[in-house]
């Protein structure tokens, strides 16, 4: 089945905002029949989210986020970095990094589970998940990132799925990975 029908080209762009990782623009698209039409976009680098499971026990962060108004209990997650030159650090860098910054731990078995658009009406952001195991606290680790305000919370993965499937897990990107890993678990691919 073709999508040409579906496709749309970018005639315009027009940048709003550059911020220090995200950029705000508004671009004409040109729809397969001709016609003109303007989508506000967020682009952005990507990112990574990593399932950190250490025997029976996920991970997880709690941390204010500002747009919710409130914490969250989230996996660990961050953005890519932008280099010096302008590429983008491949997610695979970025996953054991934000790991170690986040959680204080490093794994020694790395497994990627898929990519996922966060919000593809209005941004670029791909996710990049990981399921991280065979769990080490790193020596010395004095926290997070001097931005990041977070609690590390240690659960048995089933009770944060019974979590997230009473709503009391909201971050998207939590949900797509607790739910990936009793997937993988029901499947027996652990």
């Amino acid at each position: 089945m073709s999508d040409d029908h579906l496709r749309e080209t970018i005639v315009e762009q027009r940048v709003v905002h550059r911020g220090r990782f995200i950029t705000f623009r508004v671009d004409t698209v040109e729809d397969a029949g001709g016609g003109r039409h303007q989508r506000e976009v967020v682009d952005h680098p990507g990112a990574v989210a990593v399932i950190p499971l250490d025997g029976e026990d996920l991970l997880l962060v709690r941390q204010f986020r500002s747009p919710a108004g409130r914490a969250l209990l989230e996996i660990p997650a961050g953005t890519l970095d932008r280099r010096a030159d302008g590429s983008t650090e491949p997610p695979e860098e970025a996953a054991p990094r934000e790991l170690a910054e986040e959680t204080g731990h490093r794994a020694a078995r790395w497994r990627r589970l898929g990519t996922f658009w966060t919000a593809p009406g209005f941004a670029s952001e791909a996710m990049t998940l990981y399921l991280a195991t065979e769990l080490t606290a790193i020596d010395g680790y004095d926290g997070p990132e001097p931005d990041e305000r977070l609690d590390l919370v240690r659960l048995p993965w089933r009770e944060a799925l019974a979590l997230a499937e009473t709503g009391r897990i909201e971050d998207a990107k939590s949900l797509v990975g607790i739910f990936w890993l009793a997937r993988l678990a029901e499947r027996g691919d652990l």
